[in-house]
């Protein structure tokens, strides 16, 4: 039987991971975070931290039935140079510890993202990015990552593979970044305060091609990549499998939330969610809502980043489509099925 190692096991991928392979009797799951879950999970959970060799090692150095490694984490730091060894170095103490043990490892898989296309400088790229594209003037951890282990992969028995979503939807709490979760609290107290659900980004954005790729598309996405040998040692965009515009999806947010659309208003929402703990605490209370704090929950510095960029964000699937993945979901007929699922976990009203 397999047994998968999901570094990053809490975040927003590693956490819709957990949750894909626990239901598969097929999979023995193991998940890595500093952190203890929030949710039930029949999966063991182990509190390393990746960058302390010496921890990995003595908390890691046992599991040897380990055949899968799926990494997700993100170690954020003030700059892009500042990144590149902090993230490097999670990925090679894990792999130096298990490599030795795991005698029947058969795989390890990046996570990546469209960082690797330079999104995160706010100005447009070649698009639709393709996985071949000449990469950008360095420094990019992704690029460290992904050449540190095709190097270490040389010769072994193993296989890698690197896949890079696009706006990832999905829950989790205390994570770097995650969308879902921040505008689930941004419609929330805005409907609390009886104002019209204003799209908040740039007004370029709200009008430009925009990708999203479901976390549980994403889960499954992520174990063919690292199962179907005709993926092996590639990388590969993933996406929902459609483009949609945000004025196209904001609607059916507004819908789901039983509010009107209103006017854009680009704000700046590390300023204007600064103090809304208190009405927060307020919203929970009066609907019994499960005690998360909006720390918990929300990831402004990156909303800012994110809905800043008022540019066409579009990544081809025809590589992963010629290798055999051809799932597909409509994104703006399945948006709200997240927001649901938080609904119906006590999450937001």
């Amino acid at each position: 039987m397999p047994t998968a190692l999901i570094a990053g096991g809490l975040g927003v991928v590693g956490r819709a991971l957990v949750e894909h392979l626990e239901d598969d009797s097929d999979w023995n799951v193991i998940g890595l975070s500093r952190r203890t879950p929030d949710f039930e999970t029949t999966a063991e959970f182990i509190s390393v931290d990746l960058l302390d060799a010496a921890d990995c090692n003595a908390k890691l150095g046992a599991l040897t039935g380990v055949t899968h490694i799926f990494f997700t984490p993100y170690a954020a730091r003030a700059s892009f140079a500042e990144e590149v060894a902090p993230n490097l170095a999670m990925l090679s103490n894990l792999v130096d510890t298990i490599e030795p043990v795991a005698t029947d490892l058969q795989h390890v898989q990046l996570m990546q993202g469209a960082k690797w296309y330079g999104v995160q400088f706010g100005a447009p790229y070649k698009t639709p990015a393709k996985e071949d594209d000449p990469r950008h003037m360095p420094p990019n951890f992704y690029y460290d990552q992904q050449d540190w282990l095709v190097e270490r992969q040389k010769g072994k028995a193993w296989t890698w593979s690197g896949l890079r979503p696009h706006g990832v939807w999905g829950f989790s709490v205390g994570s770097e970044m995650n969308m879902l979760t921040s505008l689930a609290v941004y419609a929330t107290i805005s409907k609390h305060a009886r104002v019209p659900l204003r799209f908040p980004g740039c007004p370029a954005l709200y009008d430009s091609v925009y990708q999203i790729v479901d976390v549980a598309l994403l889960a499954r996405a992520m174990v063919w990549a690292a199962t179907a040998p005709a993926a092996a040692n590639e990388a590969y965009n993933i996406t929902n499998g459609d483009f949609s515009r945000w004025h196209h999806l904001w609607p059916r947010i507004a819908d789901f939330f039983d509010m009107e659309v209103g006017p854009g208003q680009q704000v700046h929402l590390q300023t204007v969610m600064a103090n809304q703990e208190p009405v927060w605490a307020e919203i929970c209370e009066q609907y019994q809502l499960r005690r998360y704090t909006i720390d918990n929950l929300a990831t402004w510095r990156f909303m800012d980043y994110a809905f800043a960029n008022g540019f066409d964000q579009m990544s081809s699937l025809t590589k992963i489509r010629q290798a055999g993945w051809q799932e597909i979901l409509d994104t703006e007929d399945t948006i709200t099925q997240q927001l649901q699922r938080m609904r119906d976990d006590r999450i937001i009203p």
